[in-house]
């Protein structure tokens, strides 16, 4: 499929490799998700090469398998099982490994890396390819891009803007699968804290800088301060 060749041509210099993952991947991304799309693949593939490129030792094949591969279950924000959905993916790309002929132990490093990257799973990476992902997938959550993903979703699911009683949660418990801006605090603010590559605890400075940003002017115009 062209879409494959595509997705695969942007993973170099593991395309040859990301093709015989696709041509065997046996899990598929929602249609309908623009923002666990090939877009998103591609993105967290270009972070993981900007860090694994301050990491000598860093195992690109390895990376690239589990980036592939990080999101292949699909299971919405709200939905019960959400705190699965990356052992889920992880289970499937054993099953694409494991087609391909990977050893067991490379099979289950990715497979680590997969179930380790979940803010929801909370799962600590053991090795450092499952922190490279683990970090590069976040920094795609913060930022413009992040900013644009949040409200995205949120439309998705049908969440409100904010609450217009207490836009920002001072006097109430966040709840941020009813208003988008909730989860700017809720979740996105905590993520810099959690970085754990050098390379991503500076790229997650500056794109924690531009949500704080964004945030206070919500505020101005909220209360037109």
């Amino acid at each position: 499929m062209a879409a494959n060749h595509e997705l695969a041509e942007a993973f170099s210099p593991c395309e040859t490799f990301a093709l015989a993952v696709l041509e065997v991947w046996d899990c598929t991304l929602p249609d309908n998700d623009g923002s666990h799309d090939h877009s998103h693949l591609m993105r967290v593939w270009r972070m993981v090469l900007k860090i694994a490129a301050t990491e000598a030792t860093a195992d690109l094949e390895l990376l690239a398998a589990a980036t592939l591969l990080h999101d292949c279950v699909a299971v919405e924000k709200n939905a019960p099982n959400r705190a699965m959905a990356s052992r889920l993916s992880a289970e499937a790309a054993r099953r694409v490994l494991g087609r391909l002929g990977w050893p067991e132990e490379r099979v289950a490093a990715v497979a680590h890396a997969i179930e380790a990257h979940s803010f929801s799973a909370g799962i600590e990476p053991r090795s450092l390819e499952a922190a490279i992902l683990r970090d590069a997938d976040r920094l795609d959550s913060l930022g413009a891009l992040g900013i644009a993903r949040t409200f995205y979703i949120a439309g998705r699911m049908e969440s409100r803007l904010y609450d217009s009683a207490d836009p920002f949660g001072g006097g109430r418990d966040l709840d941020d699968k009813s208003f988008a801006l909730d989860h700017f605090a809720a979740k996105l603010l905590k993520l810099e804290a959690g970085l754990l590559t050098d390379q991503g605890r500076q790229i997650g400075r500056e794109r924690t800088a531009l949500m704080r940003s964004f945030i206070d002017d919500m505020r101005r115009e909220i209360f037109f301060q």
